[in-house]
């Protein structure tokens, strides 16, 4: 759940809730992902990195889109993945439980914001 200060500076960066979550995200993720070992930078890393930054622009274009359910509806597949990706990163014992369980809520928040999201654009389009 989002916090009261990301909640304000959600709305006073004009930006939707969804979009301000995938940026912290990504924030937070990307340095952390820098420092993995060689090996595994340049594959889990930079997979989830690429994966990070398609979904900030489908839900981006989502934003702006007039129909919005084409862009919306395979981003759950994209969440999945995420967080399948974050829980191998703490398998393979490169990130701890701590970071692990940060990583887990921040993309839940975002799964449960796409949700909300496609539920409401799904009941609009039958109306």
């Amino acid at each position: 759940m989002s916090t009261p200060s990301q909640r304000s500076h959600a709305a006073s960066s004009g930006e939707l809730p969804i979009i301000e979550a995938s940026l912290d995200l990504i924030r937070w993720f990307v340095p952390l992902l820098q420092r993995l070992p060689r090996q595994h930078k340049f594959g889990l890393g930079d997979r989830l990195v690429g994966h990070l930054y398609h979904l900030l622009e489908q839900l981006v274009q989502a934003r702006y889109a007039r129909a919005k359910l084409p862009i919306l509806e395979p981003l759950k597949g994209q969440i999945v993945v995420i967080q399948l990706q974050i829980r191998l990163l703490h398998q393979f014992q490169l990130i701890d439980l701590q970071r692990y369980e940060h990583a887990s809520r921040l993309i839940t928040e975002i799964a449960k914001q796409h949700s909300g999201w496609l539920s409401q654009q799904q009941r609009q389009a039958i109306a």
